[in-house]
């Protein structure tokens, strides 16, 4: 099981210097290679490309131009109409088990990931039960998790009131970073950190440079804010004001800086927040940001009153904060693009009254991430290149994952044949998620994930074949 479970991500895995930008391969014919995959559309960090990519032991040892005649095992043609990319990183995926496994479990969230091009994710220390809190949750986590991943899977740790203790030890078992909120979790069983506890914590992070992320709303405006009960989606708005969301990230940054610990912003909704956080970054505090697909896609205007698979926190915002998010992911305020798949039972989002203030907040979006966000980046003349360096490249650094989200020499053969033109209705019947409730239900996207390759191995649904990461090796 250990040899199965575990990989080191980054010891003899990372890309060579220089080789992004080079045609290389790692063997002296052109032949002999466990996979082969031909594209006239070969999507590099220097814009698509006419390739062939060839693959051994499960990385990318070769990017030779098209016409080359590399073979292998297994030889890919792609179609006209088909690019390849490098497999997206989502560091933002509830999956709840064990504990609430009825919510989303490990097989059905990796096999949702796989077929929306997510080969790696990182799971979130809550909504499990036990929480991601010390280093005996952590091991049963991974326990679940190991025989059933589809894809890469690696885990945040918790920080909590009362555990700062526990935080070394959790970094040194390879957790990527710390989560915490700032005001209640949504379950009893992680509770929030106060203003003096997050700097407690931060300090003890910034020891060994570990990541604090955070939930930053703040509790005593959202205390004060309208309740939100009923049916009415701009009095649940009105719950969850952006001076909230303000004063919150306002807080964190000036823990950062006395600290000089490294913090990142989870969620981003509210864009009043943007001119503080390019601020920030420029005085040298060690700040990055996240925004998610339903922030970037969806509108309240648009948003039905009752139609409770919209709620979410933070809160979707107006249409003209969309606009500026998109500005900020433009001009580099936000780092990149993550899901917060937080999926629940239906029953949890109360579709018999469709009340706002009780019903679960979270957005299932696993499977959709990339088509969701494409739609969106064409209209605005924004090339797919952006978009997957966003979803791929961005979340894989602010991790520490050198093989991963690259379509690089010497990188994991991570791939996903895309069709970028083609168009489907969503149909939450269809999806993988465990629980069929998604406010993206009926809607028209582009852009199809047709094929995922794990570590050169394609993704078939049937056979698990993912291995759990740990930040700085196994």
């Amino acid at each position: 099981m250990a040899d199965r479970s575990t990989v080191d991500p980054s010891a003899d895995g990372s890309p060579a210097a220089g080789s992004s930008g080079g045609l290389s391969s790692a063997r002296s014919s052109t032949h002999g290679y466990d996979l082969v995959i031909r594209g006239r559309r070969v999507l590099t960090e220097e814009g698509p490309r006419e390739l062939e990519v060839g693959v051994v032991d499960g990385r990318i040892t070769a990017l030779a131009p098209w016409g080359t005649g590399l073979t292998g095992a297994c030889t890919v043609e792609l179609r006209g109409d088909e690019t390849l990319l490098p497999g997206l990183v989502d560091t933002h995926v509830h999956v709840n088990e064990p504990g609430r496994t009825e919510w989303e479990g490990f097989a059905s969230a990796t096999r949702a990931a796989a077929a929306g091009g997510v080969t790696t994710i990182i799971d979130m220390p809550l909504n499990s039960i036990p929480p991601t809190v010390n280093v005996a949750a952590l091991a049963q986590k991974r326990a679940v998790a190991a025989p059933q991943a589809f894809v890469d899977v690696g885990f945040w740790g918790g920080a909590v009131p009362g555990n700062t203790a526990d935080l070394r030890a959790l970094h040194e078992e390879g957790v990527f970073g710390f989560k915490c909120f700032l005001l209640h979790s949504g379950v009893d069983e992680f509770p929030p950190l106060e203003a003096d506890e997050l700097e407690k914590d931060l300090a003890e992070l910034a020891g060994f440079d570990a990541l604090m992320i955070v939930h930053a709303e703040d509790a005593r405006t959202i205390e004060e804010a309208p309740r939100a009960g009923g049916s009415r989606y701009d009095r649940f708005l009105a719950s969850r004001p952006r001076r909230a969301e303000n004063l919150a990230i306002a807080a964190v940054i000036e823990r950062a800086r006395s600290t000089g610990a490294r913090a990142h912003i989870l969620h981003l909704s509210s864009s009043d927040a943007l001119p503080l956080i390019a601020a920030a970054r420029h005085d040298g505090v060690r700040l990055t940001v996240e925004t998610c697909p339903h922030y970037l896609t969806l509108h309240a205007e648009e948003i039905p009153d009752g139609a409770t698979a919209y709620k979410c926190c933070p809160p979707i915002r107006e249409d003209a904060n969309r606009e500026l998010l998109w500005k900020g992911l433009e001009d580099g305020t936000i780092d990149c693009i993550v899901t917060d798949h937080s999926p629940s039972t239906p029953d949890l989002k109360d579709p018999e009254h469709g009340d706002f203030e009780v019903a679960w907040g979270g957005v299932s979006s696993l499977q959709l991430g990339l088509p969701l966000v494409w739609t969106e980046a064409r209209k605005r003349g924004i090339p797919l290149e952006r978009v997957v360096g966003w979803m791929a490249q961005a979340p894989a650094a602010l991790v520490g994952l050198p093989r991963k989200g690259r379509l690089v020499v010497g990188c994991d053969a991570d791939l996903v044949v895309f069709a970028a033109e083609e168009s489907f209705t969503v149909d939450v019947n269809a999806l993988y998620h465990r629980n069929p409730v998604s406010p993206y239900s009926g809607k028209r996207l582009t852009g199809v994930v047709r094929r995922t390759y794990l570590r050169g191995t394609e993704v078939d649904g049937g056979t698990p074949h993912g291995v759990l990461l740990r930040r700085g090796g196994a």
